[in-house]
Formats: C-alpha cells, sequence, structure tokens
C-alpha cells in the first residue's frame, strides 16, 4: 500500500467522520464547569471506616513513596505504624506540634509556616506484598489477591521504581503541603522504614470536577479521568472499591481496597509527530473536547453497539478496549487517582514524563487485571512505557481515636 498503514487510512477516515459529526456541536459549554463555584479547601478526616484521602476529592499535587521496612520484629514494626498513624493524623487535622527549646532540633520544618492552613491534605497507608513474608509472621494473614506485579504487556519494570513493604500516598491542593507532609512522616518512622522509591506530580483540576467530565488532561493532551467513578456515590465504592465481609479476605482487611500503581513513561516525543486523526483514533476520543469519537460532549457514552466493523470508533481504540461497554465489562470498574509527573530526561535526551496511573478497587482481578488483559497489544503499547509502580492494599481506617492504621492487622 505504498508505505500507508491501514491504520493511518482509518485514522484518517475516522478524523473525517469525526470532523463530520463534530460540525453540528455547538461550542457552548466549553466554559461550563469553570464557571461553577469551587469548594473552599478543606481538612479531610483521618477518622473513619475508610482511609479519607481514597474517596475525597484529590489534590492538585500528589506523591507517592514506597519504603522498605527494616523493623526487627512485628513490635518494631508496630511502633511504626502507630507513629505513622499519629503523625498522619495530626498532619490531616491541621495539629502543629508544640515547640521545642531552641537547643534542639524543632519538631516541625517549618515549611508551612506556625499555622497550618487547610489544603485537602490526604494521607493513604497501604502494603505491599513483601511486607507478608517472613519477617514478622504476617504470612496467614496477606489479602489473598495481593501479590508482586508481574510484568505485564509491554512493560519494562525498574526494581528501583518498583514495589515495596509500605506505600504512602499523599496528595494536596499544593506542592509544599504535600513534600511537608513526607518529611514529617519520615521523621516519624526513621528508625524503620527506609524510602525504596518516590514519584510526584501534580493534576490541573478544575473548580468542581463532576461525574463524567473532568478538566485534567495527561501529558499524552488528552483528558484523563472521564466517566471515572463518582467518588461520593456510597452504593458505588461499596461495589467497586471496598473490601466486603462477605469476599474471603482476611477479617482485618475489610474496609480497606486493592491499590495498583503503575508508573507510565510516555514517548512523548513520538506521540508529538504523529496525525491528530491517528491520535483520536488511538485514544478514541476528541482530543479537543474529550468527546467520544462522533460524539459531541466528554460525558456522552460511548456506543459500540451500532459501530460493530469499528468504522467511527476503531476496534482497538483505547477506551474501545479499556471499557467496552458490555454487561460484562460492568463488573471490572475502577476508582482511578492518578496524576502526571516529569523526572528530567534519559541519557538520550528524551524526556522522562508520563502517567503515574493509581487505582483503587475491591477485586484485584475483576478490576485492574481484567482491564489490563483487554489492553494487551494495544496501539498506544507504541508509544508508552511501564517503568515501575505495584500492587499494595489500602488499609481501612480507623473509627477510634486510640487505635492506629494497621492494628488489626498487626495484631
Amino acid at each position: 500500500m505504498s508505505g500507508v498503514s491501514r491504520r493511518s487510512l482509518l485514522a484518517g477516515a475516522v478524523g473525517l467522520g469525526g470532523a463530520a459529526a463534530l460540525a453540528g456541536c455547538g461550542s457552548g459549554g466549553r466554559g461550563a464547569s469553570s464557571a461553577s463555584a469551587g469548594a473552599a479547601p478543606a481538612r479531610l478526616p483521618f477518622l473513619g471506616e475508610h482511609q479519607a484521602a481514597i474517596s475525597g476529592r484529590p489534590g492538585t499535587s500528589g506523591l507517592l513513596a514506597a519504603f522498605t521496612s527494616q523493623a526487627d520484629d512485628r513490635r518494631e514494626l508496630t511502633e511504626a505504624f502507630e507513629s505513622l498513624s499519629t503523625t498522619a493524623r495530626a498532619l490531616m487535622e491541621g495539629e502543629v506540634p508544640a515547640e521545642r527549646p531552641s537547643g534542639f532540633p524543632p519538631l516541625d520544618s517549618g515549611v508551612l509556616g506556625s499555622e497550618w492552613q487547610p489544603d485537602d491534605l490526604g494521607i493513604t497507608v497501604s502494603v505491599g506484598a513483601s511486607l507478608f513474608d517472613d519477617r514478622y509472621g504476617l504470612a496467614a494473614r496477606r489479602p489473598r489477591q495481593l501479590v508482586p506485579m508481574p510484568f505485564l504487556a509491554n512493560d519494562r519494570l525498574d526494581p528501583e521504581r518498583a514495589h515495596g513493604d509500605v506505600l504512602l500516598s499523599v496528595s494536596a491542593g499544593h506542592p509544599d503541603t504535600v513534600l511537608h507532609a513526607l518529611r514529617q512522616l519520615m521523621r516519624a518512622t526513621r528508625g524503620a522504614l527506609t524510602l525504596h522509591w518516590t514519584v510526584d506530580g501534580y493534576n490541573r483540576l478544575g473548580p468542581r470536577e463532576r461525574p463524567g467530565r473532568t478538566d485534567v488532561r495527561n501529558l499524552l493532551g488528552f483528558k484523563d479521568g472521564t466517566a471515572n467513578l463518582d467518588h461520593e456515590d456510597e452504593a458505588l465504592m461499596r461495589r467497586y472499591v471496598w473490601v466486603g465481609a462477605d469476599d474471603g479476605e482476611p477479617a482485618w482487611a475489610v474496609g480497606g481496597s486493592y491499590h495498583e500503581v503503575r508508573l507510565i513513561r510516555m514517548l512523548v516525543e513520538h506521540w508529538d509527530r504523529t496525525s491528530l486523526s491517528e491520535q483520536e483514533a488511538i485514544i478514541g476520543r476528541h482530543k479537543r473536547t474529550g468527546a467520544p469519537l462522533g460524539r459531541c460532549r466528554e460525558e456522552d457514552v460511548p456506543v459500540f453497539d451500532d459501530d460493530p466493523d469499528g468504522r467511527r470508533t476503531p476496534l482497538d481504540a483505547h477506551i474501545r478496549l479499556a471499557n467496552p461497554r458490555t454487561r460484562e465489562a460492568a463488573d471490572n470498574l475502577v476508582l482511578r487517582r492518578g496524576f502526571s509527573y516529569s523526572a528530567g530526561f534519559d541519557g538520550a535526551g528524551q524526556l522522562d514524563q508520563g502517567l503515574a496511573f493509581v487505582c483503587f478497587q475491591r477485586d484485584l482481578e475483576r478490576g485492574f487485571l481484567a482491564v489490563q488483559a483487554r489492553l494487551d497489544g494495544e496501539p498506544l503499547e507504541e508509544y508508552v512505557l511501564p517503568v515501575g509502580g505495584g500492587f499494595f492494599f489500602a488499609l481501612p481506617g480507623t473509627s477510634h481515636p486510640d487505635r492506629f492504621l494497621g492494628a488489626e492487622l498487626l495484631g
């Protein structure tokens, strides 16, 4: 075909069809979200049945920090988790440490000044599969699906950026709030936990994120988080996110959630040389609006039944594989909580940028792994490279002031 690929032809056809369909789409509504009054920054509650940051409003700044446990025994590990909980609660509730005599190091770095303003700070504590080895006698208490993240399609996992005994997820409205929290948490656990890897980044949130819509764009330039689960819908959260008493998990795990992290480097230089029509065919959405191909609005639900040959939305488009909108696929939904990152550049002068894909689910096999199996071999693989992350389990929350996160696990 004279060097012209079938995908290029298909992308061109999709682009022409999409342009024709969009001709009837008005330009109004573009500012509807930005015109809404945004909620003021708040303090997320530390106490509760679930860790609040999972279902709370996401912050514009995020950080993941994985640690290796150096605790000699379960008693020392327990003390570390007690310190984690005490410090996380103080940070989220705005309790500034008391001042010490000037001859001692201060109990706070001072990065945020003498008062900590509400900034949507959320801290989530999760544990990795390696914590359930023979060091602390926890093997019998391991969540049944918690294993080290295997190599999946197109992976090139770097051991220095993967797995971990403990994962701390921090989000807030500003980077200094996030970094301040990390330093305080590390100060409280320095004798037992050492850093294994970190990644930090951001999201551009609108004044009010609404179900079916988002103002977040990833570094490929497409909207990221469209049609995410409504984190304020308790029924949806119980169905898809929170581990239940009848799920066959250890009793301590009820109220927690499987926590998946995937550091996905985006080969942005290659992507930026790809035509818009092909980009949209690969993703399955219009780049400007986020609407499904041939539709007008981002929140329009893709319909694939009337497009069996993929003339409007290619059969291997990302959104069609990730969620084919079938009855079976309805069991595979997850709560996404990712953010974009930028880590400089590599030895070849290529930008090291991408997506820290983060999701929570009640069942790892029916959630992330089921979706990932459908994505195996998708055209987007040519432009992305998973390099790290891991499988973790977000601990249940604690409703009692005298109980710490992980108390039931550690016994």
